[in-house]
C-alpha cells in the first residue's frame, strides 16, 4: 500500500472541513443557542426516563434542559437521520431492540416509529449511512452486528444481514464483543469493532438494500488484548483512529478505501510506561478543523487532547485534564469549537469544559449539569 502524501491528506482533510463535516455550514455565523439530544441508561439505579433534549448556550456554556424528548427503554447511543427528520437509537437491553422515531426540532419532541430486535443482547452502538436507507448496530452482550433498512417514513425493517461471531473463528480465549459500527466516507463498507476479539470486521454495504457482504481481507486485527472499542475516520477515506479500552491506546490506521483494507501506522499510548493505575478509554471527539482529538479514559477518568498532524494524521499528545466527574462514557466539542461536553456516567452529570481553538487546551475546571447516566451527546 502506498503511504499518505502530506499533499493528498491535506486535500482530503480541506474537503473534510469545508464540504463533508456536519458543522462546515456553520463556520462563520454559528448561533449561540445550539440544540442537543442526550441518550441515557434508564435501568436501576437511574432515574433517567429516555432522551432528553437541552438547549446549549456557545457563549456562555450554560446547559438548559428543555424536557423528556421521548421516553424509550435504556436508549445508550444515538444517530441521526438525513436531514434530522428522524432519530435512531439502540435499547441496550438483554433482549436487544432498535427504534426508530420522528423528530420535531422547534418543540424537541420525538414519537416511537418503530422498535425492532437487534438480535442480539446488549447493543451498545448504531449508525446511519449516508443515503440515511441503511441502519446498523452492534451487540455487545450478543457478540454480533446486523443492517436494517430504512423507508422514507422512518419506519425500519427486520434485520437485513446478521453476523454471529465467535471466538472459535478467530482461536481467541475471550468472547466476542461487538461494540462499534462506522460506516465508511464513500458508503462503500462498514466496519465493525469486536473489542473482544481484537479485530474489526470489513463488510462491502449495498446501500440500496442494506445488504453486507463480508469483504476480502474480512478484518484488519489489533494487538492481542487491545480491545479495539471504538472508531472515527478524519478525512475522506484516508485515516481512521480506533480507540482501544483493554489496553489504553489509540490506533492510527491508514484506510484505503478502493480495497477496503487498514493498515497500522501509529499505536499510541495514553499512559505512561509501568503505569500501574486503571484506565479503559471509552471514545473520542474531534474539532470541527480536525486539527485536534479528544480521547476520554474511564476508571482514572480523564480527558487526553492529541494535536493532529496535518502532513499524515499521526497524533502526539499535548495535555491530560480531568473529565470533570467519573467514568465518562462519551464526549463531543460543540460546533463554536469553544466547548468540550462529556457525559460522566457514575456521576450523574453532563461536564462543560472550555477549550481554546488555537492551541486545543481544555480548562482545567468545567461547568457539570446534572443528568442521571447520560451516555451519548448528539447535536443537532
Amino acid at each position: 500500500m502506498q503511504g499518505i502524501t502530506r499533499r493528498s491528506f491535506l486535500g482530503g482533510a480541506s474537503a473534510l472541513a469545508l464540504g463533508t463535516h456536519p458543522w462546515s455550514g456553520f463556520a462563520s455565523d454559528l448561533v449561540r443557542e445550539q440544540l442537543l439530544l442526550v441518550g441515557t441508561q434508564t435501568a436501576e439505579p437511574s432515574t433517567s426516563k429516555g432522551i432528553y433534549g437541552y438547549r446549549f448556550n456557545a457563549e456562555t456554556g450554560e446547559l438548559t434542559q428543555i424536557g423528556l424528548a421521548v421516553e424509550a427503554e435504556n436508549p445508550t447511543f444515538l444517530a441521526l437521520g438525513r436531514r434530522e427528520k428522524f432519530v435512531y437509537a439502540v435499547n441496550e437491553v438483554r433482549q436487544g431492540t432498535v427504534s426508530s422515531f420522528s423528530f420535531d426540532k422547534k418543540s424537541m419532541k420525538m414519537q416511537e416509529i418503530s422498535k425492532v430486535s437487534s438480535n442480539g443482547g446488549g447493543p451498545t452502538h448504531i449508525a446511519v449511512d449516508h443515503t440515511g436507507r441503511c441502519v446498523f448496530a452492534a451487540n455487545y452482550g450478543g457478540g454480533s452486528a446486523a443492517s436494517f433498512q430504512v423507508n422514507g417514513s422512518g419506519q425500519l425493517s427486520e434485520a437485513v444481514s446478521f453476523f454471529q461471531y465467535s471466538a472459535d473463528e478467530e482461536k481467541h480465549e475471550r468472547k466476542p464483543h461487538a461494540h462499534r459500527v462506522t460506516v465508511s466516507p464513500d458508503n462503500r463498507f462498514l466496519l465493525v469493532n469486536d473489542l473482544g476479539l481484537d479485530v474489526i470486521h470489513v463488510y462491502r454495504l449495498e446501500a440500496s438494500t442494506a445488504k453486507l457482504t463480508p469483504h476480502d481481507p474480512p478484518l484488519w486485527r489489533a494487538k492481542t488484548g487491545y480491545g479495539p472499542r471504538a472508531l472515527q475516520f478524519h478525512t475522506k477515506g484516508r485515516v481512521a483512529y480506533c480507540v482501544n479500552e483493554l489496553k489504553p491506546t489509540v490506533n492510527v490506521l491508514e484506510w484505503d478505501g478502493e480495497r477496503g483494507v487498514l493498515t497500522t501506522l501509529q499505536d499510541v499510548s495514553l499512559v505512561p510506561e509501568g503505569y500501574n493505575g486503571n484506565a479503559a478509554p471509552s471514545d473520542l471527539a474531534f474539532d470541527r478543523k480536525i486539527s485536534f482529538a479528544y480521547v476520554a479514559s474511564r476508571l482514572d477518568d480523564f480527558i487526553a487532547t492529541f494535536a493532529v498532524s496535518p502532513a499524515d494524521g499521526r497524533l502526539t499528545m499535548i495535555g491530560k485534564t480531568s473529565c470533570g466527574g467519573k467514568r465518562p462514557r462519551h464526549l463531543v466539542v460543540d460546533p463554536t469549537d469553544r466547548w468540550l461536553l462529556i457525559a460522566n456516567q457514575d456521576t450523574d452529570t453532563i461536564a462543560v469544559f472550555a477549550r481554546d481553538s488555537e492551541t486545543g487546551k481544555v480548562a482545567n475546571e468545567g461547568k457539570t449539569f446534572p443528568l442521571s447516566r447520560p451516555q451519548c451527546l448528539v447535536f443537532v
